[in-house]
């Protein structure tokens, strides 16, 4: 075998040997690689953005008349010979709602003092009725109805005259609304306060029904917002699950406004910080895990 035959013999065992090398050195770091890398628990996360938050103020009370007139004859002892209105009727002032007979002859016409709704009638045909008795008659005057209910100390400071209202009532559906009256004073046991809302509709409401007024008194845009799953309640405080470097962090946050299932963090995260959707006591932090986008946050 001459020299330059040896020759190239010994370049390509040089040039195996070297490729061994760097496959086996390859290898080696691929594993020290993976070796060093997390494996934990594949966990959603999402990127927290900012969203805006309307400030709403909820009140809940019954459906009472504003302001309710009882009609009695001024005389004692007349009989009701006829009945002109009922209960649920519209009037006008100076409409007819009964006729009586004096004890004398003759007869009196009960007349309606105010226009507005009759919501109660106790006339009978044959009753004996006095001026001081139980009223034959009860209007709602112009049919004007208030919402009256009890707002927590913290919300009543959010709340001004004239503030509009969206109202469901029970029976009625939704109805507007705007602030009437704010208490100036709150009962010191419960320390709540009441709020009158007069409430704008021609449908037929009932006397003491339940209703709900929404008031939106404020909006705030500045913060990023996260789940309300994402949002752990403890005695170490409020805390929102991060993952850094595939790893978990605890964070303590301080929580603003609530809708729709979205809760606004006011300090604590940043715009873009990567936060587990559903954040556990499983968790720990330190853990390492697989971030896997969520569905929502990857459209």
């Amino acid at each position: 075998m001459t020299n330059s035959t040896t020759r190239g013999l010994s370049r390509r065992r040089l040039a195996l040997l070297l490729a061994g090398l760097l496959s086996l050195a390859s290898r080696q770091c691929l594993a020290a690689e993976e070796a060093d890398a997390p494996k934990g628990a594949a966990v959603t996360v999402l990127k927290a953005a900012k969203s805006c938050f309307a400030d709403i103020v909820e009140v809940s009370g019954i459906i009472i008349p504003r302001e309710e007139t009882a009609v009695r004859p001024e005389r004692q002892g007349l009989k009701v010979t006829e009945i002109l209105a009922e209960a649920g009727d519209t009037v006008t002032a100076g409409q007819p709602l009964a006729r009586l007979t004096l004890p004398e002859g003759g007869v009196q016409v009960l007349q309606a003092p105010i226009a507005g709704l009759i919501s109660s009638s106790s006339a009978v045909i044959g009753a004996v009725a006095s001026g001081k008795g139980e009223a034959l008659f009860n209007i709602i005057a112009r049919g004007e109805f208030d919402l009256v209910g009890l707002v927590p100390t913290l919300d009543i400071s959010k709340l001004a005259v004239n503030q509009p209202a969206r109202i469901k009532v029970i029976g009625a559906g939704e109805v507007d609304g705007k602030i009437r009256r704010v208490a100036t004073t709150v009962e010191p046991n419960s320390q709540l306060g009441q709020v009158f809302i007069s409430v704008t509709t021609n449908r037929r409401l009932l006397v003491n029904s339940s209703g709900r007024a929404l008031i939106t008194t404020g909006r705030s845009c500045n913060n990023v917002a996260v789940p309300l799953t994402a949002v752990l309640y403890g005695s170490a405080g409020t805390v929102v699950q991060v993952v850094r470097r595939q790893r978990v962090e605890t964070r303590r946050v301080e929580v603003g406004l609530m809708s729709a299932g979205q809760v606004e963090i006011r300090d604590g995260l940043q715009e873009g910080d990567i936060v587990v959707a559903r954040a556990g006591a499983l968790l720990r932090e330190g853990d390492p895990v697989r971030p896997v986008t969520s569905s929502a946050d990857a459209k």
